[in-house]
């Protein structure tokens, strides 16, 4: 389905961000290497900086000290073909879902005739054909995500950044979600970057798991996940997710964010 554009690597070298005003030191030296086409997952918990570098990744937020560099060009503003979803939608509720799509074709003053094709492709995918013309307040909220999914891809960006995007959802929604978050995945390889706070979703969708610590943000373990793709929610009962998951809760116990009662 993919119009041309080549997935991008992302390096992040010795990325430090502090909020002066705020006395905040949101990430501290991170350096990662993410391949063309590879699917990463950060997760840490709240607070820890997740969402200050996908900003900063995304040219929305400027390192304090650090390079970050999309397919070798350094960012000081917005990559191109570059797309975004965050836990909101922010579809307008006064355009049609197959309008809304178009928004980022209309902004870089592309060919909406052209587009088209490609933004019902991408909502046959992920089974809203037929909603084309229906409005945002018509849809569920997991619809409604889906849109802002497809929004993003209609450029094929070489690159998707996603901030909690199904944080909001009932559980089975977003189980639902990630299976054809991976479908699209498995069909465009783009380079995706996810943050998340849970562990099963992080280990089900990612080539890696990128742990963080509490702030200030750093990289507590970078995780391999060898499973095989397409994935079935069902490999979440397997040993081996049970073994990833694992490690990670016992990261999380060492920095005493996990605590039972005796």
């Amino acid at each position: 389905m993919s119009v041309g554009h080549e997935a991008a690597g992302i390096r992040i070298d010795r990325v430090t961000r502090v909020f002066a005003d705020a006395g905040i030191t949101a990430l501290a030296e991170v350096s990662l290497d993410i391949r063309p086409g590879e699917f990463v997952s950060i997760l840490g918990p709240s607070g820890c900086g997740k969402s200050t570098l996908l900003r900063c990744v995304a040219g929305l937020d400027t390192p304090s000290s650090g390079v970050i560099s999309v397919a070798g060009v350094p960012v000081t503003a917005p990559p191109e073909h570059l797309g975004i979803v965050f836990q909101r939608d922010a579809l307008l509720e006064w355009r049609s879902v197959l309008d809304n799509l178009m928004l980022p074709i209309e902004f870089r003053g592309g060919d909406v005739a052209a587009a088209r094709g490609r933004a019902r492709s991408l909502l046959k995918m992920v089974g809203l054909e037929g909603f084309e013309g229906r409005y945002p307040a018509q849809l569920s909220g997991g619809m409604r995500q889906r849109v802002a999914i497809c929004r993003a891809l209609v450029d094929d960006p070489k690159l998707l950044l996603m901030d909690e995007p199904f944080g909001a959802l009932d559980a089975l929604t977003r189980d639902q979600l990630n299976i054809e978050l991976q479908r699209l995945w498995l069909a465009e390889h783009k380079t995706v970057l996810f943050v998340t706070h849970s562990i099963s979703e992080a280990v089900f969708l990612a080539d890696r798991v990128v742990v963080f610590s509490p702030r200030p943000g750093s990289i507590a373990d970078v995780i391999e996940v060898d499973i095989p793709r397409p994935r079935r929610l069902a490999v979440r009962t397997g040993e081996r997710f049970h073994g990833y998951s694992t490690r990670i809760r016992t990261l999380f116990e060492g920095m005493g964010l996990l605590k039972e009662d005796a």
